[in-house]
Order: C-alpha cells, then sequence, then structure tokens
C-alpha cells in the first residue's frame, strides 16, 4: 500500500499539491529517477554497456508478461502505443472487403490508423450510450467480414471500462475477428484479466509511473503469424547482417516483430522501474486504495451543476472519472492556480485518481471545484 510515509519518499514533488492527472502523465517514483542514471552509467562503457542493456530489456519484457498473463516470448517492445498501432496494420494489410470496428470513446491511436486512406478495409463505428459501450450495440457490427476489433479496456475520455469477456465472447459468436485490447488506462491501476485477447498495447508515461518512449506489446504465440509485422529495421529481423541480408528480409513472428529498430534503452530502464515499483506495491492494493476515493468523487460529481461524462457503474469504473462544462478551461485554470492538476480539453474535464492520491487530494479537488462553478 502507499502510506504518507512512502507518498513522502518516494514522490516528493507530491508535497503541496493535489495530483489527479496520472491518465496523462503518472509522476514516477525516485526509483525511476535512479534507473536513469543507472542506463546513463552503463551507456558510458560504450559497447559494454549493451550487455547491462540487454539484461535490462529482457528483465522488462518478464515483468510485462507476467502484467499481461504472457511469456516473455510474447511481448514486444516499440516507442509509444501509436507506432504499435502503426506496426499492426502493416502486419493485417487489410484488403477492400476487410471490416474493422472501431468505437467512439478510444484514443486516436488505436482508431487513426483504420481512418487513413491507406487503409482499404471499411470501418464501422461502434458508438457509446449514455457513456457506455454496450454488448448489444456491437453484435449488429459484427459479421464474416469483420477482421478486427479494436477497443480500450479502459476509456480515457470518461474512464468507463468495457465487460471485457462478455465482448470477447460476443466477437468470437459472431464474426472470426481478431481482438485488440488497448491497456494504456489500466496497466498499473486495476487488476487485468487479458486471456484470449489477440494484441494488446500500452504506453508507458502514465499509470505505470514510468517513462515516455514505450509502447508494450502483448501478442499471443498462438497469433504470431497474424501479427507478424514486414517492416524494414533490423532487431526485429531473423538475420539481419547475413549472408543474404540483401535479398530478403525475414521478420521475427509474432511479438518481436514490433521491436522494428535499437531498442530506447532509457525508457526500458525506467518501464522496468515503474513496473517494479507497481509489483511490489501490488496493483489489487492500488485499486483497493484509490477506488473508494473514485466512487465518492464521482458521486458528488453528480450534485454539482455539470454534465456527468462517466457512467455510474462501480463494476465499469477504473480510475478516470470526467465531466463537460462550457467553461471547462477556466475551471481547469483556477484548480491548477489552487495546486489541484486535473486534464481540461474540448469542454471536458478528466480526474484520475491514482494509489498515490488521498481523501485529502479529493476533498481539496471537490472545494475548490465548487469555488470555480461558482465563479465561472
Amino acid at each position: 500500500m502507499f502510506t504518507d510515509e512512502t507518498r513522502r519518499r518516494d514522490f516528493p514533488t507530491l508535497a503541496g499539491m493535489s495530483y489527479l492527472n496520472s491518465a496523462a502523465e503518472g509522476i514516477p517514483p525516485l526509483a525511476v529517477r535512479d534507473s536513469l542514471l543507472a542506463y546513463f552509467r552503463d551507456k558510458q562503457h560504450g559497447m559494454d554497456g549493451r550487455t547491462p542493456h540487454a539484461l535490462e530489456w529482457d528483465a522488462t519484457k518478464e515483468l510485462v508478461a507476467h502484467f499481461y498473463g504472457l511469456t516473455a516470448a510474447e511481448i514486444g517492445i516499440c516507442s509509444c502505443s501509436s507506432e504499435a498501432y502503426n506496426l499492426a496494420a502493416m502486419a493485417l494489410n487489410l484488403q477492400a472487403g476487410d471490416e474493422v470496428v472501431i468505437n467512439d470513446l478510444d484514443f486516436p491511436a488505436g482508431v487513426s490508423p483504420w481512418l487513413q486512406p491507406s487503409c482499404q478495409a471499411s470501418v464501422k463505428l461502434w458508438r457509446n450510450r449514455h457513456g457506455g459501450l454496450r454488448t448489444d450495440d456491437l453484435i449488429p457490427l459484427l459479421g464474416p467480414k469483420t477482421r478486427l476489433v479494436t477497443v480500450s479496456l479502459v476509456s480515457f475520455y470518461n474512464g468507463f471500462t468495457i465487460d471485457l469477456p462478455e465482448v470477447i465472447a460476443a466477437i468470437r459468436k459472431h464474426s472470426p475477428a481478431l481482438i485488440a485490447v488497448d491497456v494504456t488506462q489500466a496497466l498499473g491501476r486495476i487488476p487485468l484479466h487479458l486471456s484470449d485477447v489477440d494484441l494488446i498495447v500500452s504506453s508507458t508515461h502514465k499509470w505505470i509511473l514510468a517513462s515516455h518512449g514505450g509502447g508494450l506489446v502483448g501478442v499471443p504465440s498462438a497469433r504470431a503469424v497474424e501479427w507478424t509485422v514486414p517492416a524494414g529495421g533490423w532487431y526485429h529481423l531473423e538475420d539481419a547482417f547475413g549472408a543474404n541480408r540483401f535479398e530478403r528480409a525475414i521478420s521475427k513472428p509474432g511479438a518481436s516483430s514490433f521491436s522494428v529498430g535499437m531498442p530506447n534503452y532509457p525508457a526500458i530502464y525506467a518501464i522496468r522501474a515503474g513496473l517494479e515499483y507497481i509489483r511490489h506495491v501490488g496493483v489489487e492494493a492500488i485499486d483497493r486504495q484509490a477506488r473508494p476515493l473514485v466512487m465518492h468523487c464521482l458521486h458528488e460529481l453528480k450534485t454539482l451543476p455539470i454534465e456527468l461524462l462517466t457512467p455510474i457503474e462501480p463494476a465499469r469504473i477504473a480510475g478516470i472519472v470526467a465531466f463537460k462544462h462550457p467553461a471547462a478551461d477556466a475551471i481547469q485554470k483556477q484548480l491548477h492556480a489552487k495546486n489541484i492538476h486535473v486534464m481540461a480539453s474540448a469542454g471536458r474535464v478528466r480526474i484520475a485518481i491514482h494509489g498515490y492520491n488521498t481523501d485529502a487530494d479529493v476533498e481539496h479537488f471537490l472545494r475548490e471545484l465548487r469555488v470555480a462553478l461558482t465563479q465561472t
């Protein structure tokens, strides 16, 4: 569990502010700073530094595999979630007549590759109802031509958490589609149960408290053929420097094909440190500690003159709560002046509550929000 002592020791910048914006940027513990210094020390050894770099790479893949419920061989690491989805699109190579299902609560990274003119597939939109994605609305979009359904486990927009087993069962029953799940807003915040998912993607600078520069990809070995990326590069190739390197390029199968070039080792060190920290605290413990704060915040927001975007469904809630207000930007500025950090964008205010947040953070936010609402 996070305690007052560990907050002061590991997150000194939290002193004096109520940081409720981990869905955009997590606050890394000092262990992540130490990992970046360790990278620098290893890098100072030149080529000899690649030996500890490789050890960090292997250890990080093991950690990601632990959280995803896969093996290290089923993990790839690229530069960000956007790169992961673009590489996924290259792997699928969808053709005219193929169909993709996206949804209107998703982040652009998982949606936009299928909307580019270069993608020949038809796109169907799974629309939310009252802030939630309902499986009954997905089923009519599925059919024999559906090649892919892509969705976030937790929506960046309003925090709605899908019923993943129910969604998977519907897709398997009504189509032959592959299932891609973005866990960026879930990894490190809520327990994950990702069995029977075909592609898993996450960024690294939010809830796992690491750095920018990572895209964590999971591909079960049974789906390696479908998710093998035919990209140029070298790190992901079977024999990048062999005698036949000017005649053909063959990608390693599955997850390994998403790591197309030199790994971003500073990020790898930071990702390992962030995930180690999260594992030490325990995701279940984080959720037990933060969930009551989220629900309290949600119920208090319901009493205010705002348009609540997050459905009040306890089973469908993770760490994000959001609302709309015409003066969202002004509200965000007023809160920031009181050392309260939230996200405001396009009339929406988003609050993100992690394990390092406290009752005092939430009460400070609610108190100052009430003041801001009277002044806008």
